[in-house]
């Protein structure tokens, strides 16, 4: 559903990616991992639009996307869950929800109500500001944020940092549980080996803005990815 072919990217005179390449299908988890800097963060930020590429094409859907702004690749059906959340804190939870209403046609606009059987919790905070939820609720918020857009592909960027275990666990189940529908493909950017292991159907490891290592995840060699991911 979502193809990068030999990307590259630069921050003014510094080159964070160099020909990346990666393929992220339905009803699978793919992820990217590596220590940080090594351009696991840029990589989804090329792809949702919020860097401009300089080389290199990204397709949706056998549909380009290399130059589509970020607003018309949401609407095409890519949503990310960015690093440290990213929720807004003084709107209530209800409201950071309806922020995904702004890539949909009017008769779309709501809150499709299985997001509270992924997650119960915030139906009871619908109420509660933002910045009040713990960092596990607000992570949770940030996800269902992003489902509220109904994507095709989700963009998941390190959803465990800073969060307690038993979050963790249930951030997981619910990965689970959108991949198994089927429908949705899942790139998930992730430092802490056992969760991405454990999820993982494809994986990709970076180091200095390429990838170095890649393959089915049943065929992982674990010593050699964690040596990529140890400082």
């Amino acid at each position: 559903m979502l193809t990068v072919s030999d990307i590259s990217l630069s921050y003014g005179a510094s080159q964070a990616l160099w020909g990346v390449s990666l393929a992220a299908e339905p009803g699978k988890v793919t992820c990217l991992m590596g220590r940080n800097g090594v351009g696991k963060t840029s990589t989804l930020a090329a792809i949702a639009g919020q860097q401009s590429v300089s080389s290199g094409a990204i397709t949706l859907d056998e549909r380009a996307i290399t130059s589509m702004k970020p607003f018309e690749r949401a609407r095409a059906g890519i949503a990310i869950v960015p690093q440290g959340r990213e929720i807004f804190p003084l709107l209530t939870v209800r409201e950071n929800l309806e922020t995904g209403y702004a890539c949909l046609p009017r008769a779309q606009r709501n809150v499709p109500e299985d997001l509270f059987d992924l997650f119960p919790v915030l139906k009871s905070m619908l109420g509660r500001r933002g910045g009040d939820l713990s960092g596990g609720q607000q992570q949770q918020l940030a996800i269902a944020r992003a489902l509220v857009t109904r994507p095709k592909v989700l963009l998941l960027d390190e959803p465990t940092e800073g969060i307690q275990p038993s979050i963790i666990q249930d951030i997981g189940e619910v990965i689970k549980l959108l991949r198994d529908r089927g429908d949705m493909a899942i790139l998930l950017v992730e430092q802490y080996f056992e969760f991405a292991r454990d999820l993982a159907d494809t994986f990709h490891v970076m180091d200095r803005g390429e990838i170095v290592l890649s393959g089915k995840a049943d065929e992982m060699d674990e010593d050699d990815v964690r040596r990529h991911l140890t400082v």
